[in-house]
């Protein structure tokens, strides 16, 4: 069952609202990387980009209306100290949010803890899964978007920035900026591959008839998302 654990002050363990099952063990834990966060997640290039044009068109407006290139600058700077202080609340808030991000994957289960004031965890087993993707940066940093089950839909707004971008009707978790990502997603992929077999054979003990729904990941791996 899939459940939303509220803000913590202490963690039993890091990145968990509480220690883990007797058997269950922590294959990998991280967080996203801060730089690859900034630039595809908080789109900070874009930002820079967007000032850069206005202070630009400031300046050769400045002189069109002619002023010399010295008033321009001066004319300008202002503009720069703003653009400088926005662009650097973009880098503070990517900061914090992937500093206070903990993704974890166990044998069992995907936990994500995130929120920067109101920090919460989402604890997504790994029979919830339908398919997995792989999108993987140009730095070498990637992205793993999770399709859940129709009826573990998550809002999207709880999830962002860590959900697949424009999935808003069926939200897509996300772990994202993820150094070495390639090797997360192969442990991912051997961990829901593993599970399979016990959570089959728990379903068949338990008195719930309701058919099971094996995630769609392939044995080769985790398939490339766009």
């Amino acid at each position: 069952m899939m459940y939303v654990a509220p803000e913590h002050e202490l963690e039993a363990v890091h990145g968990l609202p509480a220690a883990l099952p007797a058997g269950e063990n922590i294959i990998w834990q991280g967080s996203p990387d801060v730089s690859s966060f900034a630039r595809n997640a908080f789109h900070i290039r874009a930002f820079a980009g967007y000032f850069a044009l206005l202070l630009v068109l400031r300046a050769v407006f400045a002189v069109a209306d002619g002023e010399t290139y010295g008033e321009a600058l001066r004319s300008v700077a202002p503009l720069l100290a703003l653009a400088v202080l926005g662009i650097g609340l973009v880098w503070l808030l990517a900061y914090l949010a992937s500093r206070a991000a903990v993704y974890t994957l166990t044998d069992r289960r995907i936990v994500m803890r995130i929120g920067i004031v109101l920090s919460v965890t989402f604890n997504l087993p790994l029979k919830t899964l339908t398919a997995a993707g792989l999108k993987i940066n140009s730095d070498g940093t990637g992205d793993i978007p999770l399709s859940l089950q129709s009826e573990f839909n998550i809002a999207y707004l709880h999830l962002w920035p860590h959900a697949r971008p424009w999935q808003m009707r069926h939200t897509q978790p996300m772990l994202r900026s993820i150094a070495n990502v390639e090797r997360v997603a192969a442990l991912l992929t051997r961990a829901t591959l593993a599970a399979q077999p016990a959570i089959q054979a728990s379903e068949r003990e338990s008195s719930d008839l309701t058919p099971s729904h094996a995630p769609a990941i392939p044995s080769g791996g985790l398939v490339n998302a766009a």
